[in-house]
């Protein structure tokens, strides 16, 4: 069942006018509509429809070059600055695995999409911006000076969508079903299935199976495989990080994509709620407040093991995941695992 707004096009455009520097996921908020409602409301006044055909525009992005690459949740924004290249697409699943912007792409939840011009008074800038049915931002590219406009305008042209219209059909998305109560024989089987693990990406057939969520199997799993960690321990394992330069991986997802960085972080800064990185090609904005539980989690693999920090919120939804960097083969950094067992833990009743 579709969701319609109260709102015309006409009353968003005027709203936005009047709150120019808003960004557009609050405004929206506040207007009590989607994000893709307000930016779809801008069609023919800054905003055009395109379609979000994953595989044309992954194959379009290496020549608009230089770009920013955005990906978010409520509560962590993650900005890479770079190429989009060595794409792969399908119907079901795409890959971008460049040197700086490596991404995991859901197409399947990428329904609607817009290039957008957002003028500043002389300063004109460009984007190309993709949401899920619910209107809710799954993934965004950012022109930077050094782009190929050239390039962008030919791979717009070739997505533009023949509707224009300034509304924007939303409605909720498919959820999974509600995770299933645990007991004794479900944590059982997931032990048993977890121990046997010989790649990490078995895990998460291993929760459809099972048909739990992730912050159930982390919480069920006992302390061989993941341990609570102090609401600190994620800005430490950062500064820790910077101090010993110790490269790391760093995974936000949105419903239609993660974004990955790899490599070292170096400006590390916290300004009221947000634990800001401020590198030349890596930017993140972690919200702090909204961490409920920090949980370190050990998956066996060919190699060994790997070790990742992951951060949840109240409702049990991942934030945030850290990796220390490796490659494929190669056996866990012996100082990103030091340092992820000696993070300060939650004594294990008050962990359960």
């Amino acid at each position: 069942m579709t969701v319609k707004t109260a709102l015309q096009p006409d009353d968003i455009r005027r709203k936005r006018a009047e709150n120019p520097k808003m960004r557009e996921r609050d405004l929206a908020r506040i207007l009590g509509i989607s994000e893709a409602e307000l930016v779809g409301a801008h069609c023919g006044h800054g905003s055009t429809r395109i379609v979000p055909r994953v595989a044309d525009f992954l194959a379009g992005m290496p020549a608009v070059g230089n770009v920013m690459a955005l990906t978010r949740n409520e509560s962590a924004v993650h900005e890479k600055i770079g190429v989009y290249e060595n794409a792969k697409a399908t119907d079901k699943s795409a890959i971008v695995l460049g040197k700086d912007i490596d991404l995991r792409i859901f197409p399947s939840q990428w329904a609607h999409a817009f290039a957008v011009e957002k003028r500043n008074g002389k300063d004109v800038r460009h984007s190309l911006q993709f949401f899920d049915q619910a209107g809710d931002a799954v993934h965004k590219v950012h022109l930077r000076p050094d782009s190929n406009f050239y390039a962008y305008q030919n791979l717009v042209e070739a997505l533009t969508a023949a509707d224009q219209s300034p509304v924007v059909q939303v409605g909720p998305v498919k959820e999974s079903g509600p995770p299933q109560e645990s007991d004794d024989t479900v944590t059982e089987t997931l032990r048993e299935r977890w121990s046997a693990m010989t790649d990490v990406h078995q895990f998460a057939g291993i929760l459809r199976t099972l048909k739990l969520s992730r912050w159930q199997a982390v919480r069920m799993i006992g302390e061989e495989f993941a341990w609570r960690l102090d609401e600190g321990a994620l800005p430490a394992m950062m500064s820790h990080a910077v101090q010993q330069e110790i490269p790391i991986m760093c995974f936000v997802g949105s419903r239609g994509c993660i974004q990955i960085h790899s490599g070292p972080i170096a400006n590390v800064k916290t300004m009221g709620p947000w634990l800001n990185v401020m590198d030349p090609t890596f930017h993140l904005h972690l919200r702090l407040d909204h961490v409920a539980e920090v949980w370190a989690v050990r998956k066996p693999n060919s190699d060994g093991h790997v070790t990742s920090l992951e951060a949840y919120d109240g409702n049990g939804r991942l934030i945030i995941q850290f990796f220390g960097k490796r490659q494929e083969g190669e056996d866990e950094r012996s100082e990103w695992r030091f340092l992820m067992e000696h993070l300060p833990r939650v004594p294990q009743a008050s962990a359960a």
